[in-house]
């Protein structure tokens, strides 16, 4: 779908942060760039981007590279992450409302067995309780509900964080 230019000064303003490492191979063998790309050039059309992925940082590692990218309504934070990965149906259903639940309440102690994601995910919380964002749940489901089999599933959720309405 075209090329997406990154945003140079917004990687060079990371730059003094110790918990930033520059390195194109971090992006070699994750896939949630690839994923969320289509959808934001279908939505925004012409954008600049900052690709992050998180390693074994902490939350408020993550909170303070997010909290210096941070800008104003121009600014989107994607956060891309799997919940549950490989149980029966029915189980990965209750252990991924219960992980939405806890992101639901900014519960930012989220483990790697309920969502791949839980290190961006916890820092993430953390800078949207800050910046007083209100969740919301826009679906939740599992590689079970889309013709897959049921024995082995994935979980999938969206959630949004938005500013509070007046």
């Amino acid at each position: 779908m075209g090329l997406v230019a990154l945003d140079v000064a917004a990687l060079a303003g990371l730059d003094d942060l110790p918990q930033v490492f520059r390195s194109d191979r971090a992006h070699e063998r994750e896939h949630s760039l690839e994923v969320q790309l289509p959808f934001l050039q279908t939505l925004l059309g012409s954008f600049t981007l900052v690709p992050l992925v998180v390693g074994d940082a902490g939350a408020e590692a993550v909170a303070q590279v997010l909290e210096r990218l941070w800008g104003g309504q121009e600014t989107l934070i994607v956060i891309s992450s799997d919940l549950s990965h490989y149980l029966p149906y029915e189980q990965a259903q209750a252990i991924d409302r219960a992980t939405v639940q806890r992101i639901l309440e900014f519960d930012a102690g989220l483990t790697p067995h309920e969502a791949c994601g839980a290190a961006a995910i916890n820092g993430s919380l953390l800078a949207a309780r800050r910046h007083s964002l209100v969740p919301r749940l826009l679906d939740l489901h599992n590689s079970g509900d889309s013709g897959g089999g049921r024995d082995r599933v994935v979980g999938y959720g969206a959630l949004a964080f938005e500013e509070r309405q007046a």
